[in-house]
């Protein structure tokens, strides 16, 4: 999963950076409203921690304009201790989930995977690469027009990574997303999954459309292979 906390107080930004990268989250930081509206506008996070007391743009500012340029981002707002007026305004801007400062990182890390599972079941339900098609809510794939049979944990990668074709996606993000318990998981079992999917998806058509990227994870091609 790829997060964005946008934070101006930098030892809490980096403890967050530290313990999230720890937790197998990609991390990116901000320290400014600003800057962490250009990143999140340039980028695709799969949510952003925004505070709300921030430099040059307030966390309500940003956040109503990432929403007003049509970004669906999981937005999780941090908000002041008992700051109900904050927390009704986080809501009422766009945000989906807010917490109080200060609060547990064990409770931030649980909000973080919940709203990305939310927000993942908003992400569209078809995806179409070339001839390859994903049904997220059938749970079917097809390429050619001919029907793949794929177990439960193989549509659940593919799945995962046609919500992020053309990028590059890392062993632990797959992990964290498909897998009930990542961290007890090795990531060597993601590779062996991947290899029963590409026999399926690719090698059975003469495709390359999951593309091994080195020192980074997996990448499904934007256009199907």
């Amino acid at each position: 999963m790829r997060v964005l906390v946008v934070e101006d107080e930098r030892r809490l930004a980096l403890a967050l950076r530290h313990g999230l990268t720890a937790q197998g989250f990609r991390v990116d930081v901000a320290h400014d409203g600003l800057s962490g509206l250009a990143q999140a506008m340039e980028h695709a996070y799969d949510v952003v921690v925004l505070d709300v007391m921030l430099p040059g743009l307030n966390g309500y500012r940003v956040c109503s304009r990432l929403r007003a340029c049509g970004s669906d981002v999981g937005i999780l707002m941090l908000t002041a201790k008992d700051g109900e007026w904050d927390e009704a305004e986080a809501l009422d801007t766009g945000a989906d989930d807010y917490l109080s400062k200060p609060f547990s990182f064990v409770v931030l890390v649980a909000r973080l995977k919940a709203l990305a599972r939310r927000i993942g079941s908003r992400a569209p339900r078809r995806t179409v690469l070339g001839d390859l098609v994903i049904d997220s809510a059938a749970r079917t794939c097809t390429r050619a027009g001919t029907a793949i049979p794929l177990t439960p944990r193989e549509f659940a990668i593919l799945d995962h990574l046609a919500r992020r074709a053309g990028e590059a996606v890392s062993k632990r993000e797959i992990l964290d997303a498909v897998w009930d318990n990542a961290l007890d998981s090795d990531p060597n079992t993601v590779e062996v999954h991947v290899s029963a999917l590409r026999r399926k998806i690719d090698t059975a058509f003469g495709r390359a459309a999951v593309q091994t990227v080195r020192g980074a994870g997996y990448r499904l091609a934007a256009d199907g292979g």
